[in-house]
């Protein structure tokens, strides 16, 4: 069973927006269902028009928006550890985004954890990064790790991003993904925590897999 949200009009003016978000259930059936792809213009119309609750954090992954689940004490850690450490080696050769948009495509803006890109703060000042700013992609997973490895991992090769991670936190390692072709990652690597990464982009740079996991 799928649960889908049904949104008002966006182009049929102030009456449908008075009517209050329903939830519609689509039970899957012989019948294939019928989904409305969200571009990215209608993402930011939804938020502009106070559609989307601005406490309810979302992200826009193949025209359907997702609702993220909440960050646990773990996830904070582990991210501020990632991108301590990462600053800490790079310095203001590149820049550290932490939870900001990326646009991949005119379908895609997710939220990744943290993401390596090109330039600086004021670059993105008129538009978030695309696939040819972004040298990593990094996410932090405690309970999305299914979601993070086989999902979002076709969604940024599909995008050519060079180079993505997902830090398992339970598992005590790092999931490396390279080589992207259009169907996925054709280059899959497990490190656990006794090892360190380098990556693609930053061959100089180390990176200890303990040192950015929170003590057991």
């Amino acid at each position: 069973m799928t649960v889908l949200k049904t949104l008002p009009d966006l182009h049929s003016g102030a009456s449908a927006l008075a009517e209050p978000l329903s939830m519609k259930i689509a039970i899957e059936s012989s019948s294939s269902i019928c989904l409305k792809y969200w571009t990215v213009q209608d993402y930011y119309r939804m938020s502009e028009l106070g559609i989307l609750d601005p406490n309810e954090r979302t992200e826009l992954i193949d025209g359907q928006i997702i609702i993220m689940t909440a960050k646990g004490t773990p996830h904070v850690t582990t991210l501020q550890l990632l991108a301590t450490n990462l600053q800490d080696q790079l310095g203001k050769s590149a820049l550290i985004r932490t939870q900001d948009p990326i646009r991949l495509d005119n379908f895609s803006e997710p939220e990744p954890d943290l993401a390596i890109v090109k330039g600086t703060i004021l670059d993105y000042n008129e538009h978030h990064p695309v696939p040819n700013d972004i040298d990593l992609i990094i996410e932090v997973a405690d309970s999305t790790l299914k979601q993070d490895c086989e999902v979002k991992d076709k969604l940024y090769a599909r995008s050519s991003i060079a180079e993505y991670w997902v830090v398992d936190i339970k598992n005590r390692q790092v999931h490396i993904f390279r080589d992207p072709t259009p169907t996925g990652y054709t280059s899959q690597l497990i490190l656990t925590e006794t090892h360190s990464i380098s990556p693609l982009a930053f061959p100089n740079l180390s990176l200890s897999i303990a040192s950015i996991l929170p003590p057991i």
